[in-house]
């Protein structure tokens, strides 16, 4: 796997969010360094999933601003946006496409020169999925799908993975693979952003209560 540029650091400073018109967070900062983990808590509907696609650039914050490596992220979105991974809830594999095609179409998008298949091929190997490259995603079941999903990761690099409810669907060994490979990725300089309530071994990750950042009208519906 190449690695990618190193990437100095990602923080928000007095993040704000908007849904469906009503404020669901506000005051929220946080910092993750390379080789750093952030692991987001909170009772359901408290932001985790909308404090994620706020980093991604999917959402804009209400108020306050992200920065990467020292600049608004704001000043370049797209910039931002090659330098990261976002997995979300639904896992994104198209039913004609076989699981090879599949993360090799999502690897070109991220290279300007083109996916490595090596690293493609290598990638769904890290996830058990070799023995399924070439079955299309229409006859795979739904912790297949999150393992094709998964490898994505791993076929191109990117320096910021933002990874929302993860293991949802995944045995113990594809757990184990996705742990191995976030403590690759922070070894080589990379940081990893998730929320899950299910146990995720992310070594000495900060924790951030999204709950204590709730609006009223979040807390009383929670």
């Amino acid at each position: 796997m190449v690695a990618p540029v190193r990437m100095q650091g990602f923080q928000g400073e007095g993040l704000a969010c908007i849904r469906g018109e009503r404020l669901v967070f506000e005051g929220l900062d946080f910092a993750v360094g390379p080789g750093g983990a952030l692991l987001l808590t909170g009772y359901n509907g408290s932001g985790k999933s909308s404090l994620l696609r706020l980093m991604a650039g999917l959402l804009r914050p209400a108020a306050g601003r992200l920065v990467a490596d020292g600049r608004p992220v704001s000043d370049d979105p797209d910039a931002h946006r090659a330098r990261l991974h976002y997995v979300g809830h639904a896992d994104p594999v198209k039913p004609v496409l076989t699981v090879h095609e599949s993360v090799h179409f999502f690897a070109s998008l991220h290279s300007r020169t083109g996916a490595d298949d090596d690293a493609v091929l290598d990638a769904i190997g890290h996830f058990g999925m070799s023995g399924l490259a070439e079955v299309p995603g229409r006859f795979l079941s739904a912790g297949q799908r999150r393992r094709t999903n998964l490898a994505r990761l791993l076929a191109a690099p990117a320096q910021l993975w933002l990874l929302d409810e993860p293991t949802v669907g995944l045995d113990e060994r594809a757990v184990n693979a996705l742990d191995a490979a976030t403590t690759e990725h922070r070894a080589r300089g990379g940081m990893v952003v998730a929320a899950t309530h299910a146990a995720f071994r992310l070594a000495d990750a900060a924790r951030l209560d999204m709950g204590a950042h709730a609006t009223a009208w979040v807390e009383a519906g929670a």
